[in-house]
């Protein structure tokens, strides 16, 4: 793989991971909440799931009708779906597109007046999925999507919900390594509550709060074919994960455990909401 001088900088600096996904550090809220889950996720209630038909809407967000501007196709929105519905299949989720709107609107396809656009666009309930298509985001990354809590309708936070796209991302979108639709299968992971495989560091008592996922200093650039960042610590980095930040063609799974507290987030923070 070809490597730019900017990227190479930006490993240096440590804001690679920054760079690729926008989200925020979890919330003391959060924290409690995650601790909550743990707690009843070994429990008969939280054995047995479902398999959950996430009802989903895509919001396209572009400065003109051009491509360049943001402007995504129907059809690549369909292989977008496609790739988000073979990522969490093995997890019990599928989604399922209600609609999708179409606004031209320069401000918002760069990020701006992230809530005028939400509360202009959003739709459904705090179990759905809204998804932002934009140009550029606010923050320059490729990614974002707030973590779940317990927001009131109408309220900022639940409007705010919701993951945002850089549009060359998406299947057949023009970004080099990155343009096979993981970004949006990653932040989902957001959405569903689990961390970057490298939260924390290599900390063994903090980390990504998920017991089968090895410890890891920081993202993973490329597709190395081995990486070990925490050589204190058991196992090799999971560079094959998706809430690692590697090339699309190097994310392929959940492990059962990110598999499990996915089930259980959604089950007591967005199921019936």
């Amino acid at each position: 793989m070809r490597v730019s001088l900017s990227l190479l900088g930006l490993v240096a600096s440590g804001s690679f991971a920054a760079a690729i996904c926008g989200n925020e550090e979890p919330t003391p809220e959060l924290e409690i909440l995650s601790r909550e889950v743990d707690a009843k996720i070994s429990t008969e209630a939280f054995n047995t799931f479902a398999p959950v038909e996430v009802t989903t809407y895509f919001h396209v967000v572009s400065s003109s009708t051009s491509p360049t501007d943001g402007n995504v196709s129907d059809q690549q929105l369909q292989d977008q779906l496609e790739v988000m519905n073979k990522a969490y299949a093995p997890v019990g989720f599928s989604f399922k597109l209600a609609n999708t709107t179409r606004t031209v609107n320069a401000n918002w396809a760069s990020g701006g007046d992230e809530m005028g656009m939400k509360y202009a666009l959003h739709k459904g309930k705090y179990s759905d999925l809204n998804m932002y298509f934009l140009k550029k985001l606010s923050d320059n990354s490729m990614g974002m999507c707030p973590f779940p809590s317990n927001p009131y309708p109408g309220t900022p936070y639940y409007v705010k919900d919701g993951c945002s796209i850089l549009h060359t991302t998406v299947p057949g979108g023009s970004l080099a390594n990155y343009n096979r639709g993981l970004t949006a299968v990653h932040e989902i992971g957001h959405y569903m509550g689990i961390y970057h495989t490298f939260q924390g560091g290599c900390s063994s008592t903090l980390g990504d709060r998920i017991a089968d996922t090895p410890a890891q200093k920081n993202a993973t650039m490329g597709c190395p074919a081995r990486r070990d960042s925490c050589p204190m610590e058991p196992g090799d980095d999971p560079i094959h994960n998706y809430m690692d930040l590697s090339d699309d063609t190097c994310r392929t799974e959940f492990t059962p455990l990110q598999t499990k507290r996915m089930q259980a987030m959604y089950q007591q923070l967005r199921a019936g909401k």
